[in-house]
């Protein structure tokens, strides 16, 4: 274990502040520092107000990372960092710490894909990913079937979200029943109390000449929203357990039933799931149970490794080391775009990789600067 690479992880892709540090496929530490609060009464994330928060999270969450850890910063390999896809202005604030203190230790410096780094995390609860792993990732901002190779250079999209993510119809149904932000964890507890039959809302893109892999969720959001409002306005109470849990219904349906297709139609003997909603109980029932019926292997990390962390990124940049994968150059920028196909940003003027601080000179360094940043 000694000689697995030790990484720390930055993720700083929305409204938390996470950072991980990991030894191979071992956790040492998850931290994280969660904005939500200021974000919600607001009813969803704003930017700035994401960019100050970690501005102000960053120093002190890396520092806690290290001491819970119980490694010096000058022990590490590797400093990942999420380069996109997110909000750009909260990518800058993440890269721009992880640039200065790759640069201030003379470690390599890896820029990580998020949906990528939510697939690896897996490897941090079940063990090394089955290549080619099949994952779906479902978030407020996702709603992906991708097929992996391999992690660190080959992942391949085969379906997403064309409108509203999973994640994103789950908050505004919630602000529809005044349930609050974020929507995920409220409409999940109360749709424990609903009964998930009691509405039929429509399942997008399940016709037989729509495309296979791709997920549409607008029209169920509107659909629910219509008949809430069609019930406010007849001067009826609305059941907002059993609507909550009818709505659900209709989301984990859909989900499931593409991933269970796309593993048997790739192949592919087990499913990964990941990304925020991942941490949904009825969506994690509804898997396993689809895919014990068709002879697939489930793989769910626990919930606290669904949603948006440090440690994930971590785990990826892990296994880019190991892996002997090309280091990001020190221009490294946030891309808030960046397409899954690339799992992580190497340094185009070295693309087969180069180990320690891939050819800069870290000498004229000033020993200051290295205190301020991690002691």
């Amino acid at each position: 274990m000694a000689d697995e690479p030790l990484v720390l992880g930055i993720e700083t892709s929305c409204d938390e502040t996470g950072v991980g540090i990991v030894r191979g496929h071992t956790l040492l530490a998850d931290e994280v520092a969660s904005s939500v609060d200021e974000h919600a009464r607001f009813g969803g994330v704003v930017p700035e107000v994401a960019s100050r928060a970690h501005l102000e999270a960053m120093v002190p969450t890396i520092r806690r990372a290290l001491k819970n850890a119980g490694v010096a910063a000058s022990d590490l390999d590797g400093v990942a960092v999420t380069a996109g896809p997110g909000l750009a202005g909260a990518l800058l604030v993440g890269v721009s710490a992880a640039k200065a203190y790759a640069y201030a230790l003379g470690k390599p410096l890896y820029g990580v894909n998020h949906l990528a780094s939510h697939i690896c995390v897996d490897q941090l609860e079940h063990g090394a990913l089955p290549e080619p792993t099949m994952a779906l990732l479902v978030s407020g901002g996702h709603s992906s079937l991708l097929l992996a190779p391999d992690i660190t250079a080959d992942v391949r999209p085969l379906g997403s979200t064309i409108d509203d993510a999973a994640g994103e119809a789950f908050d505004k149904i919630a602000r529809v029943l005044n349930l609050g932000f974020p929507g995920g964890p409220v409409i999940d507890r109360m749709a424990r109390e609903g009964d998930p039959e009691a509405i039929r809302f429509p399942r997008g893109l399940t016709g037989p000449r729509d495309a296979v892999y791709d997920f549409s969720f607008s029209g169920l959001k509107t659909a629910v929203a219509r008949w809430i409002e069609a019930k406010r306005h007849a001067g009826e109470e609305v059941p907002v357990a059993d609507v909550s849990a009818s709505f659900q219904e209709a989301v984990v349906d859909v989900l499931t039933r593409k991933a269970v297709r796309a593993c048997k139609d790739n192949g592919v003997d087990h499913l990964m799931i990941g990304g925020g909603v991942a941490a949904n109980s009825r969506l994690r029932a509804l898997a396993a149970q689809r895919c014990e019926d068709a002879g697939v292997r489930l793989r769910v990390p626990r919930p606290k490794l669904c949603t948006d962390n440090g440690a994930m990124v971590a785990a990826l940049g892990a296994e880019m080391v190991a892996r002997n994968r090309p280091a990001s150059a020190w221009d490294l920028s946030a891309d808030s775009s960046l397409p899954v196909t690339e799992p992580h940003v190497p340094d185009p003027a070295h693309p087969h990789g180069h180990g320690g601080a891939h050819g800069h000179d870290h000498d004229h360094v000033h020993e200051l600067s290295k205190d301020n940043l991690y002691s």
